[in-house]
């Protein structure tokens, strides 16, 4: 028997593996912004955003000094972060690209803007944005018709600055 979940209902948050838990730190908390909110020692931490428990676990219990899974295997796709508004989505960007790392890719999806990149551990990372339900695109039927344009990067980065 299928039951339809609350529209409440949410991920509340992802736990990786990590090969070098000060590296994914530094990443996490240097890169985009999370706080440590709770380390247990050189093994694990948990980051939040805005005093949340956690949003990111972080560990190395299996994983101390391990390589990326190889492609073609199952795993993670993306961790996909979800900010409140275009300029927060802008400010993170720009964050991303003055730490030197580069962008995998770039989509506007009509419900959302989004950015792809890579952890320190080849994790894919997904920052976004998502549009008001009102400006979603639909086909005749008013079903969600999701798209795979081309992103305003120029003009989400000058959101980010305040433009």
């Amino acid at each position: 028997m299928t039951h339809a979940l609350s529209p409440q209902t949410r991920i509340g948050h992802v736990h990786l593996k990590v090969a070098d838990l000060d590296r994914a730190i530094r990443f996490y908390s240097g890169v985009l912004g999370f706080e440590v909110t709770q380390r247990y020692g050189p093994q694990a931490a948990f980051l939040s955003a805005g005093g949340y428990h956690h949003h990111i676990g972080l560990n190395t219990w299996e994983s101390a000094g391990a390589t990326p899974p190889p492609p073609g295997h199952t795993g993670l796709f993306h961790t996909a972060i979800l900010y409140p508004d275009r300029a927060a989505l802008g400010q993170a960007i720009a964050q991303v690209l003055e730490a030197g790392i580069t962008l995998d890719g770039a989509a506007d999806h009509g419900v959302s803007e989004a950015v792809y990149l890579r952890d320190p551990d080849d994790n894919g990372v997904e920052l976004y944005r998502d549009r008001e339900p009102s400006e979603w695109p639909r086909d005749a039927a008013g079903g969600l018709a999701m798209v795979n344009a081309p992103l305003d990067l120029a003009g989400i980065l000058e959101a980010g600055r305040g433009g």
